[in-house]
């Protein structure tokens, strides 16, 4: 029994020992995106906004309450590929709880989801996908959500593959940097009622 659990990938919630591990996947991820250049996570800003689940040992690893929380698939002690380092952090799933307002219930929003390039096609997306399912139904929530971007067609097919559903009807909107900051210090027309 012992050596069959041995040979199984794992999914747990990330403590703060799994931080080098997070930024490292946020920076593949964006290298993949192309925008490497726009990373500004770092391993303190990851620690102060981040929830960590506590060690094995009971104390607690971070206190801060945090913003999101990830999900890391780490490979078996006793790898089943040739070339897998035991125990190796092979994906993560990056989430946070949002809200329905129609439904009246939590839901789980997907921030990122990434398995690293020589982990793919082994099904380990499927696995963090049904684990945030599984955190859906955990808090009673209503849904799990996400974004793609339109370029990346193997994901879309993979997201389709699942049965989710394009929201073609809603359009994505953001404010950051000197926007959100114009916007946050009334320094916008609408603002002022010149809209």
């Amino acid at each position: 029994m012992a050596e069959e659990a041995a040979s199984q990938v794992g999914i747990s919630y990330a403590t703060a020992d799994d931080i080098p591990h997070i930024l490292a996947m946020i920076r593949e991820l964006a290298s993949y995106e192309k925008c490497e250049h726009k990373v500004e996570a770092t391993e303190a800003s990851l620690k102060a906004t981040l929830t960590f689940a506590q060690t094995s040992s009971g104390h607690t690893q971070h206190t801060n309450p945090g913003y999101a929380k990830t999900l890391i698939l780490r490979l078996a002690s006793t790898p089943q590929h040739l070339n897998d380092e035991p125990n190796a952090v092979a994906g993560m799933a990056m989430f946070f709880n949002n809200y329905s307002t129609w439904r009246s219930k939590p839901g789980v929003y997907l921030e990122d989801l990434y398995v690293r390039e020589s982990y793919r096609g082994r099904g380990y997306g499927k696995m963090l996908i049904q684990a945030l399912a599984q955190e859906v139904l955990r808090i009673e929530g209503g849904r799990l959500e996400w974004s793609c971007l339109r370029w990346n067609e193997s994901s879309l097919a993979f997201y389709d593959g699942l049965g989710a559903k394009q929201m073609l009807d809603w359009v994505g909107l953001r404010l950051e940097g000197r926007a959100l900051e114009d916007v946050a210090g009334g320094r916008k027309k609408a603002l002022n009622g010149d809209a």
